[in-house]
């Protein structure tokens, strides 16, 4: 071996020929050769590998275009079902519950006519009375003597009447003496003029006495009707209420500040006064049909009809004042109790009732869907009333129609739709 490498170094170097190879050169292009062929290994096993990740990509995405278009065509082709409700006709009535409180029928506060002292009144709170019956009595001396100053003025006055009315008969005789002996010239005109123009003011004399006597006597009379102030009665049928007196109370009478004594009640009518609202005002007049409810006397009921309106709406508000009159003669109810009423209103304008969950609300107002013929309608509606899970339409619906309930909300005008069957009842 060692000779056939001095050979080859000492031979010429020949160009055409291969060189010639050591051990070691041999070792390295071994294994330049081995790692050029791993790289190639490695390289095509990629390319399998990317091409298995296309291939698997592709047909994954093939499947999901089919299961789109499966889904598409499921969702073009499907009819869903729906629950439905039939709109009903409103009754001819519009039931209307609205607050009320009841008040007295008539009801009076009773003041002080005459100036005095309470001498003793007979009434206490609670107390029912007639009409006429003595409350309380007033007692003031010094209008005794008033009366009997004036009875006296007053005869002074006739008898100067009457002195008046003899000076003029005497007068009137004195005249109708002298007038034919002026005639013939046998008293002087004078005298008869002295005559008419005495006639004359007598007469006048006596109508001043007159006037004067009518005068006293109305003054009289006002002290006489002060004297009968002096007993308070009642001035209709009813119960005391509230009393301001006691025996010894100075009460003054005045006009604009007279004592305050009681306040009487008539309470075997009551009135019952309550605001109606203008939605339900139209068809409200007298003799509509009424309940008064108390919730403290839940068992009774107590019918009536409306009495009278106000015949104008309350412009705050935009309610209408309406009073009932009911009977109360075993005075169940009381006056300023609070209740309710229940009106019986004929209906003015029709309407129909619709579930409250076939209400459809948007940007574009309220609406419902109808079905028919399998295919649903979307309907613009006006809602006149909101009763919780019914609502009143006024507009938009008709009787009969079937309104979907609980609507999807990608439904739209013309799809088709099947109705829910009613569940069987076992």
């Amino acid at each position: 071996m060692n000779d056939v490498r001095e050979l080859r170094a000492a031979a010429p170097a020949n160009p055409d020929l291969p060189p010639v190879l050591g051990p070691d050169t041999q070792q390295t292009a071994t294994e330049t050769a081995r790692s050029r062929s791993g790289a190639g290994k490695v390289g095509v096993a990629a390319l399998v590998i990317l091409a298995a990740a296309l291939g698997y990509g592709a047909g994954r995405h093939a499947l999901q275009d089919d299961a789109v278009a499966a889904v598409a065509e499921r969702q073009r082709d499907f009819v869903p079902t729906l629950r439905t409700a039939p709109v009903r006709p409103t009754p001819a009535d519009v039931v209307a519950t609205l607050p009320a409180t009841t008040s007295a029928f008539e009801a009076a506060n009773v003041f002080a006519r005459a100036s005095g002292y309470i001498a003793q009144h007979n009434a206490d709170i609670g107390d029912r009375v007639k009409v006429g019956q003595l409350l309380a009595e007033i007692t003031a001396p010094e209008l005794d003597h008033q009366i009997g100053q004036a009875e006296a003025t007053l005869g002074q006055l006739q008898a100067s009447l009457r002195q008046a009315q003899a000076n003029r008969d005497l007068a009137k005789v004195t005249w109708q003496r002298d007038e034919p002996l002026v005639a013939k010239g046998w008293v002087t005109q004078q005298q008869g003029s002295v005559d008419v123009q005495n006639l004359k003011a007598q007469e006048a004399a006596v109508g001043v006495a007159e006037a004067n006597v009518r005068a006293q006597q109305a003054q009289l009379m006002v002290l006489k009707q002060q004297k009968a102030y002096q007993q308070v009665v009642a001035p209709f049928d009813g119960v005391i209420t509230q009393r301001n007196i006691d025996v010894g109370s100075l009460v003054q009478a005045d006009a604009t500040s007279g004592t305050f004594m009681f306040t009487v009640m008539r309470s075997n009518v009551v009135r019952i006064q309550l605001y109606v609202p203008q939605s339900e005002a139209f068809g409200l007049a007298p003799g509509v049909e009424a309940t008064f409810h108390v919730p403290e006397i839940p068992n009774r009921r107590f019918p009536g009809k409306v009495t009278r309106i106000a015949d104008a709406l309350q412009p705050g508000t935009r309610t209408l004042l309406t009073e009932i009159d009911l009977p109360n003669p075993d005075g169940t109810l009381l006056p300023g109790m609070y209740g309710t009423v229940e009106l019986r209103i004929p209906r003015k304008r029709p309407a129909v009732l619709a579930s409250a969950d076939a209400i459809i609300f948007n940007g574009d107002g309220f609406s419902a869907a109808v079905i028919e013929n399998g295919t649903a309608h979307l309907r613009r509606i006006e809602i006149a009333r909101d009763f919780g899970r019914e609502v009143e339409v006024s507009d938009g619906l008709r009787a009969g129609d079937q309104v979907i309930l609980n609507p999807p909300i990608d439904l739209v005008d013309g799809a088709k739709v099947r109705i829910r069957s009613a569940p069987a009842v076992g």
